[in-house]
């Protein structure tokens, strides 16, 4: 599906940044922007099925600077992060990831993030959409605890897709390989200062190469491509139909502040009773005792390839609305429409028959588990 020729056009100014990937992407065929963590980011070549081939059968690179890092350092980092999640970030080895959530007094989700520990007291937060670097900054300067919070010279390219492995291969060598899934190095390529990650938003296998030079963005971005070039690679942008598929979540679309942890499934990955305090503890506690009230889940339907909501639209039971679809789309491997829903636990089993009240009209929907496929962690051997 081409949605590209369907999108307004987006204004340039100086209000919005432009990324250190910015003319590399426009020279390789950009036509699309969107506003993201104040900056501006590709959503589209021009063809976004053809994007979305390239991610889960090829490789592909993505300009995600947008995901602006948000580094913690200083005497009382840890304590300060703790604050922070209800993750327990104790838990997590210096040259690993998380994945993290953040909480206000109420438990509502303020965001959502990829936690790098880079040292024993550094850390990077790669939030979604939102203005957690002032949120953050807000909480440490009414803490006691001794801590800097910056938005550091970091930009991440993402290289991903099965063939992913390869090209990283030719670039970094058995390093590349070696690395674990949600593991994290400070490298050089070619003089440049990098983090390498195996992580990214697109459920295939990947890596994030986060730039800490944003003069030589340019240079990163030719030297992926070349690299790749005989694989395939091609530009691309973070997938509609491949991440709802894979059940990863977009905050202010599928997360809200009106959500919490529960809602979204992410009860496994709590330490809702850990020893430290944290913002909205008291608040989760009392849910996680009471138990949630709605849950977000998958959803079938038929008909016609539907085109991507602009924003939410109802869900129904009968002929009582019950709940919100966050993200729809098609699914070029499944064939068929998928929908991310907002419902009351009661309606939220799988097989549950529900209506999707969609511009066209209403369709009829079931629901199902997330996700539809599950995130690639092993590279296989070739």
């Amino acid at each position: 599906m081409n949605t590209a020729g369907n999108l307004p056009l987006l204004t340039l100014g100086p209000r919005v940044r432009k990324s250190p990937f910015y003319e590399a992407t426009v020279a390789a065929g950009a036509k699309a922007f969107t506003n993201y963590n104040h900056m501006y980011m590709p959503t589209s070549y021009g063809d976004t099925t053809q994007e979305y081939w390239s991610i889960v059968q090829g490789v592909s690179l993505w300009d995600v600077s947008a995901e602006r890092q948000i580094e913690i350092s200083g005497p009382d980092a840890l304590a300060f992060t703790q604050l922070l999640t209800p993750r327990d970030i104790e838990r997590c080895p210096v040259g690993r990831c998380r994945y993290v959530i953040f909480l206000d007094e109420a438990a509502g989700i303020v965001n959502d993030a990829v936690l790098f520990r880079l040292e024993e007291q550094r850390f990077w937060l790669s939030p979604g959409d939102g203005d957690i670097l002032l949120w953050a900054k807000a909480a440490a300067a009414m803490s006691p605890l001794e801590v800097v919070v910056h938005e550091p010279d970091a930009s991440p390219l993402q290289l991903q897709g099965p063939l992913a492995p390869r090209v990283a291969y030719k670039l970094f060598g058995d390093l590349a390989l070696e690395l674990g899934y949600y593991h994290c190095r400070e490298v050089e390529l070619q003089g440049m200062p990098l983090v390498l990650s195996r992580t990214g938003w697109s459920g295939e296998l990947g890596y994030e190469l986060i730039l800490q030079d944003s003069q030589r963005g340019t240079e990163l971005w030719d030297l992926c491509m070349s690299a790749g070039a005989e694989f395939g690679i091609k530009p691309a942008c973070p997938s509609l139909a491949r991440s709802v598929e894979g059940g990863m979540l977009s905050y202010c679309s599928d997360i809200t502040l009106d959500d919490n942890p529960f809602t979204i499934g992410m009860d496994r990955l709590l330490d809702i009773d850990k020893a430290q305090d944290y913002i909205g503890k008291a608040a989760l506690q009392k849910i996680a005792r009471e138990g949630a009230t709605r849950r977000l889940v998958g959803a079938n339907f038929g008909g016609e390839p539907v085109q991507p909501n602009e924003h939410f639209l109802p869900v129904s039971v009968g002929e009582t609305t019950v709940g919100h679809i966050t993200r729809c789309v098609y699914s070029p491997r499944l064939e068929h429409n998928i929908a991310l829903v907002n419902l009351p636990t009661d309606c939220s089993a799988p097989g549950t028959a529900i209506n999707l009240e969609l511009p066209g009209g209403r369709r009829s929907a079931e629901v199902v588990a997330l996700p539809w496929f599950p995130s690639e962690k092993t590279i296989p051997p070739w």
